[in-house]
Protein backbone atom coordinates (compact mmCIF):
# COMPACT_ATOMS: atom_id res chain seq x y z
CA UNK A 1 0.00 0.00 0.00
CA UNK A 2 0.89 3.70 -0.34
CA UNK A 3 2.24 5.57 1.83
CA UNK A 4 -0.99 7.76 2.23
CA UNK A 5 -4.50 8.24 4.36
CA UNK A 6 -6.17 4.58 3.27
CA UNK A 7 -9.72 5.81 4.21
CA UNK A 8 -11.03 4.80 7.55
CA UNK A 9 -9.51 2.77 10.26
CA UNK A 10 -12.26 2.83 12.78
CA UNK A 11 -15.21 4.97 14.66
CA UNK A 12 -15.37 5.12 18.33
CA UNK A 13 -18.81 5.79 19.83
CA UNK A 14 -20.42 6.05 23.46
CA UNK A 15 -23.34 3.58 24.60
CA UNK A 16 -24.97 3.54 28.26
CA UNK A 17 -24.96 -0.15 28.81
CA UNK A 18 -22.53 -2.56 28.06
CA UNK A 19 -24.22 -5.72 27.36
CA UNK A 20 -27.30 -4.00 25.52
CA UNK A 21 -24.49 -2.41 23.17
CA UNK A 22 -22.62 -5.82 23.20
CA UNK A 23 -26.11 -7.65 22.16
CA UNK A 24 -27.52 -4.95 20.08
CA UNK A 25 -24.14 -4.97 17.28
CA UNK A 26 -23.32 -8.80 17.54
CA UNK A 27 -26.80 -10.28 17.76
CA UNK A 28 -28.83 -7.76 15.51
CA UNK A 29 -26.37 -6.25 13.12
CA UNK A 30 -24.04 -9.48 13.04
CA UNK A 31 -21.02 -7.66 13.68
CA UNK A 32 -18.14 -10.17 15.45
CA UNK A 33 -16.44 -8.96 18.79
CA UNK A 34 -13.42 -8.86 17.65
CA UNK A 35 -11.55 -7.53 20.75
CA UNK A 36 -12.94 -6.59 24.18
CA UNK A 37 -11.11 -4.86 26.65
CA UNK A 38 -10.73 -1.90 28.64
CA UNK A 39 -10.85 1.56 28.27
CA UNK A 40 -7.09 3.10 28.86
CA UNK A 41 -8.01 6.51 30.69
CA UNK A 42 -10.93 4.19 32.82
CA UNK A 43 -10.09 0.44 33.40
CA UNK A 44 -13.42 0.11 35.17
CA UNK A 45 -15.21 0.52 31.58
CA UNK A 46 -15.13 -1.67 28.98
CA UNK A 47 -13.78 -0.56 25.41
CA UNK A 48 -15.67 -3.33 22.99
CA UNK A 49 -14.20 -3.53 18.97
CA UNK A 50 -16.45 -4.62 16.66
CA UNK A 51 -15.97 -5.96 13.04
CA UNK A 52 -15.32 -8.82 10.29
CA UNK A 53 -13.83 -12.03 11.12
CA UNK A 54 -10.15 -10.30 11.87
CA UNK A 55 -10.87 -6.82 12.58
CA UNK A 56 -10.08 -5.34 9.12
CA UNK A 57 -9.22 -1.59 9.48
CA UNK A 58 -12.16 -0.01 7.75
CA UNK A 59 -14.82 -1.93 9.58
CA UNK A 60 -14.16 -1.51 12.80
CA UNK A 61 -16.98 0.40 15.53
CA UNK A 62 -15.77 0.54 19.26
CA UNK A 63 -17.45 1.67 21.85
CA UNK A 64 -16.91 3.06 25.48
CA UNK A 65 -19.83 1.80 27.05
CA UNK A 66 -20.36 3.99 30.36
CA UNK A 67 -22.91 2.61 32.38
CA UNK A 68 -25.59 5.30 33.13
CA UNK A 69 -24.27 8.03 30.84
CA UNK A 70 -26.31 10.48 30.27
CA UNK A 71 -27.93 10.96 26.42
CA UNK A 72 -25.58 13.12 23.97
CA UNK A 73 -26.88 15.39 21.49
CA UNK A 74 -25.59 15.41 17.83
CA UNK A 75 -25.06 18.75 16.28
CA UNK A 76 -21.86 20.59 14.54
CA UNK A 77 -18.45 19.66 15.27
CA UNK A 78 -18.97 15.99 15.65
CA UNK A 79 -19.07 12.74 13.17
CA UNK A 80 -23.11 12.29 12.96
CA UNK A 81 -24.23 9.24 11.09
CA UNK A 82 -21.94 6.09 10.03
CA UNK A 83 -22.47 4.57 6.94
CA UNK A 84 -22.47 0.45 6.55
CA UNK A 85 -21.82 -0.81 2.90
CA UNK A 86 -24.36 -3.76 2.63
CA UNK A 87 -25.01 -6.01 -0.58
CA UNK A 88 -27.09 -4.80 -3.59
CA UNK A 89 -30.61 -6.12 -2.89
CA UNK A 90 -30.33 -6.71 0.92
CA UNK A 91 -32.04 -3.81 2.51
CA UNK A 92 -35.23 -5.52 2.47
CA UNK A 93 -33.85 -7.85 4.31
CA UNK A 94 -32.45 -5.46 6.95
CA UNK A 95 -35.75 -3.39 6.98
CA UNK A 96 -37.33 -6.64 7.80
CA UNK A 97 -34.35 -8.12 10.31
CA UNK A 98 -35.02 -4.67 12.16
CA UNK A 99 -38.70 -4.60 12.24
CA UNK A 100 -38.44 -7.90 13.94
CA UNK A 101 -36.38 -6.71 16.47
CA UNK A 102 -38.63 -3.53 17.37
CA UNK A 103 -35.85 -0.81 15.61
CA UNK A 104 -37.56 1.56 13.14
CA UNK A 105 -36.28 2.30 10.15
CA UNK A 106 -36.53 4.68 6.93
CA UNK A 107 -35.35 4.27 3.52
CA UNK A 108 -33.97 7.31 1.14
CA UNK A 109 -31.07 7.71 -1.13
CA UNK A 110 -28.19 9.93 -1.20
CA UNK A 111 -26.08 10.41 -3.89
CA UNK A 112 -28.32 7.93 -5.86
CA UNK A 113 -27.32 5.29 -3.17
CA UNK A 114 -29.86 3.48 -1.84
CA UNK A 115 -30.11 4.04 2.19
CA UNK A 116 -31.68 2.42 5.40
CA UNK A 117 -31.80 4.79 8.16
CA UNK A 118 -31.84 3.85 11.97
CA UNK A 119 -30.57 4.54 15.65
CA UNK A 120 -28.95 1.70 17.74
CA UNK A 121 -30.04 1.49 21.47
CA UNK A 122 -28.66 4.96 22.43
CA UNK A 123 -29.79 6.90 19.76
CA UNK A 124 -26.59 6.34 17.47
CA UNK A 125 -27.35 7.48 14.17
CA UNK A 126 -26.53 4.33 11.36
CA UNK A 127 -26.94 4.14 7.91
CA UNK A 128 -26.80 0.66 5.32
CA UNK A 129 -25.86 1.54 2.37
CA UNK A 130 -26.18 0.04 -0.88
CA UNK A 131 -22.65 1.30 -2.72
CA UNK A 132 -22.61 1.74 -6.18
CA UNK A 133 -19.06 1.16 -6.28
CA UNK A 134 -18.02 -2.62 -6.56
CA UNK A 135 -17.40 -3.87 -2.82
CA UNK A 136 -15.84 -7.19 -2.49
CA UNK A 137 -15.51 -7.33 1.17
CA UNK A 138 -16.44 -9.88 3.01
CA UNK A 139 -18.59 -9.61 6.37
CA UNK A 140 -18.77 -11.80 9.40
CA UNK A 141 -21.34 -14.41 8.87
CA UNK A 142 -23.21 -14.37 12.12
CA UNK A 143 -26.29 -16.45 12.85
CA UNK A 144 -29.29 -15.50 10.22
CA UNK A 145 -26.88 -13.51 8.19
CA UNK A 146 -25.35 -14.97 5.12
CA UNK A 147 -22.95 -13.51 2.80
CA UNK A 148 -26.01 -11.76 0.37
CA UNK A 149 -26.65 -9.68 3.43
CA UNK A 150 -23.49 -9.12 5.89
CA UNK A 151 -22.29 -5.75 7.05
CA UNK A 152 -19.09 -5.62 5.11
CA UNK A 153 -17.48 -2.18 7.13
CA UNK A 154 -17.75 1.31 6.56
CA UNK A 155 -18.78 2.85 3.61
CA UNK A 156 -18.67 6.50 4.31
CA UNK A 157 -18.93 8.66 8.03
CA UNK A 158 -21.27 11.81 7.75
CA UNK A 159 -19.76 15.01 9.70
CA UNK A 160 -22.20 17.85 10.79
CA UNK A 161 -20.64 21.07 10.89
CA UNK A 162 -21.33 25.42 10.87
CA UNK A 163 -18.77 25.98 7.99
CA UNK A 164 -17.29 22.86 5.92
CA UNK A 165 -13.89 25.32 4.18
CA UNK A 166 -11.26 24.69 7.12
CA UNK A 167 -12.42 21.19 7.78
CA UNK A 168 -12.38 20.45 3.73
CA UNK A 169 -9.09 21.70 3.73
CA UNK A 170 -7.89 19.19 6.19
CA UNK A 171 -9.63 16.43 4.23
CA UNK A 172 -7.75 17.50 0.76
CA UNK A 173 -4.90 19.36 1.65
CA UNK A 174 -3.29 16.99 4.31
CA UNK A 175 -5.02 13.63 3.84
CA UNK A 176 -5.17 13.51 0.46
CA UNK A 177 -8.88 13.13 -0.31
CA UNK A 178 -11.02 14.90 -3.33
CA UNK A 179 -13.87 16.73 -3.67
CA UNK A 180 -16.26 14.57 -5.66
CA UNK A 181 -19.76 16.43 -5.84
CA UNK A 182 -22.53 17.86 -3.56
CA UNK A 183 -26.11 17.55 -3.12
CA UNK A 184 -28.08 20.34 -1.49
CA UNK A 185 -25.96 20.79 1.56
CA UNK A 186 -24.17 17.75 1.74
CA UNK A 187 -20.17 17.39 0.27
CA UNK A 188 -18.99 14.12 -0.47
CA UNK A 189 -14.97 14.30 -0.32
CA UNK A 190 -13.44 10.40 -1.22
CA UNK A 191 -9.49 9.13 -1.54
CA UNK A 192 -8.67 7.16 -4.61
CA UNK A 193 -6.13 5.45 -2.38
CA UNK A 194 -8.23 2.30 -1.34
CA UNK A 195 -11.46 1.29 -2.61
CA UNK A 196 -13.98 1.38 0.29
CA UNK A 197 -14.09 3.10 3.34
CA UNK A 198 -12.86 5.90 1.56
CA UNK A 199 -15.62 8.34 1.81
CA UNK A 200 -16.23 11.36 4.12
CA UNK A 201 -19.40 13.35 3.71
CA UNK A 202 -19.63 16.76 5.00
CA UNK A 203 -23.54 18.35 5.70
CA UNK A 204 -22.94 22.17 6.23
CA UNK A 205 -25.61 24.00 9.15
CA UNK A 206 -24.97 27.35 9.31
CA UNK A 207 -27.25 26.93 12.41
CA UNK A 208 -26.81 24.09 14.05
CA UNK A 209 -25.89 23.59 17.35
CA UNK A 210 -22.99 22.33 18.86
CA UNK A 211 -23.20 18.65 19.84
CA UNK A 212 -22.70 16.83 23.15
CA UNK A 213 -20.86 14.08 23.45
CA UNK A 214 -22.63 11.41 25.66
CA UNK A 215 -24.30 8.59 24.53
CA UNK A 216 -25.74 7.74 20.98
CA UNK A 217 -23.18 10.27 20.00
CA UNK A 218 -19.66 9.59 18.00
CA UNK A 219 -16.51 10.41 20.48
CA UNK A 220 -13.86 10.27 17.38
CA UNK A 221 -13.01 9.28 13.60
CA UNK A 222 -10.07 7.30 12.69
CA UNK A 223 -7.80 7.32 9.32
CA UNK A 224 -5.69 4.68 8.82
CA UNK A 225 -2.02 4.57 7.14
CA UNK A 226 0.27 1.36 6.97
CA UNK A 227 2.45 1.74 9.14
CA UNK A 228 4.43 4.17 12.00
CA UNK A 229 6.79 5.40 9.61
CA UNK A 230 3.68 6.91 7.70
CA UNK A 231 2.15 7.90 10.77
CA UNK A 232 4.56 10.11 11.88
CA UNK A 233 5.13 11.89 8.43
CA UNK A 234 1.33 12.97 8.78
CA UNK A 235 2.41 14.01 12.43
CA UNK A 236 4.58 16.36 10.63
CA UNK A 237 1.83 17.22 8.04
CA UNK A 238 -0.61 17.85 10.67
CA UNK A 239 1.97 20.54 12.78
CA UNK A 240 2.86 22.61 9.50
CA UNK A 241 -0.42 23.08 8.91
CA UNK A 242 -0.96 24.67 12.11
CA UNK A 243 -2.89 22.02 14.03
CA UNK A 244 -1.59 20.31 17.32
CA UNK A 245 -1.59 16.75 17.38
CA UNK A 246 -0.84 14.41 20.09
CA UNK A 247 2.64 12.17 20.38
CA UNK A 248 2.67 8.65 19.01
CA UNK A 249 0.56 6.84 21.29
CA UNK A 250 0.77 2.89 21.81
CA UNK A 251 -3.36 1.51 21.75
CA UNK A 252 -2.25 -2.24 21.82
CA UNK A 253 -3.69 -2.73 18.56
CA UNK A 254 -2.45 0.05 16.78
CA UNK A 255 -0.27 3.15 16.97
CA UNK A 256 -2.49 6.36 17.02
CA UNK A 257 -2.15 9.97 16.65
CA UNK A 258 -5.14 12.55 18.25
CA UNK A 259 -5.65 15.82 16.95
CA UNK A 260 -9.00 18.16 16.43
CA UNK A 261 -9.58 19.66 13.27
CA UNK A 262 -11.02 23.15 12.63
CA UNK A 263 -14.86 21.98 12.61
CA UNK A 264 -14.23 20.68 16.03
CA UNK A 265 -14.31 16.72 15.11
CA UNK A 266 -11.40 14.84 16.95
CA UNK A 267 -9.88 13.15 13.87
CA UNK A 268 -7.06 10.30 14.74
CA UNK A 269 -4.60 8.76 12.17
CA UNK A 270 -4.21 4.80 13.71
CA UNK A 271 -1.97 2.07 11.87
CA UNK A 272 -2.54 -1.20 10.67
CA UNK A 273 -0.13 -2.67 12.42
CA UNK A 274 0.20 -4.98 15.19
CA UNK A 275 -3.30 -5.45 14.63
CA UNK A 276 -6.05 -7.42 17.21
CA UNK A 277 -4.15 -10.99 16.55
CA UNK A 278 -1.52 -9.92 18.47
CA UNK A 279 -2.87 -11.39 21.60
CA UNK A 280 -4.88 -13.89 20.33
CA UNK A 281 -5.53 -16.18 17.60
CA UNK A 282 -8.55 -15.33 15.10
CA UNK A 283 -10.35 -18.03 16.48
CA UNK A 284 -10.48 -16.40 19.93
CA UNK A 285 -10.58 -13.08 19.12
CA UNK A 286 -13.09 -11.03 21.69
CA UNK A 287 -13.54 -14.21 23.98
CA UNK A 288 -11.28 -13.19 26.72
CA UNK A 289 -10.74 -9.98 28.53
CA UNK A 290 -7.75 -8.62 27.33
CA UNK A 291 -6.06 -5.69 29.67
CA UNK A 292 -3.21 -3.15 28.38
CA UNK A 293 -0.48 -4.39 30.71
CA UNK A 294 -0.78 -1.48 32.95
CA UNK A 295 -3.40 -3.17 34.56
CA UNK A 296 -2.90 -6.36 34.35
CA UNK A 297 -1.70 -6.35 37.90
CA UNK A 298 -4.97 -5.44 39.01
CA UNK A 299 -6.83 -7.47 36.79
CA UNK A 300 -9.36 -9.13 39.91
CA UNK A 301 -10.53 -5.85 40.40
CA UNK A 302 -11.38 -4.42 37.24
CA UNK A 303 -12.87 -7.76 36.87
CA UNK A 304 -15.07 -6.93 39.94
CA UNK A 305 -16.19 -3.72 38.86
CA UNK A 306 -17.13 -4.20 35.27
CA UNK A 307 -20.51 -4.77 33.88
CA UNK A 308 -21.71 -8.51 33.69
CA UNK A 309 -22.30 -9.44 30.01
CA UNK A 310 -23.66 -13.17 30.03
Amino acid sequence: MENKILGLHHITAIASQAKRNLDFYTNVLGLRLVKKTVNFDDPGTYHFYFGDEIGTPGSILTFFPWEGVDKGRNGAGMATNIGYAVPIGSLDFWATRLREQGVEAEQAEIFGEKVLAFTDPDGLQLQLMEASAADTRSGWLAPGISESSALKGFHNVTLTLQKHDATAKVLTDIFGYNFEKQEDNTLRFATSAIATANIVDIVEDNGAKRGYHAAGTNHHIAFRVKDEDTLMAYREKVLSAGLQITPKIDRDYFFSLYFREPGGVLFEIATDNPGFARDETIAELGSALKLPKQYEGIRTDIEKALPVLD
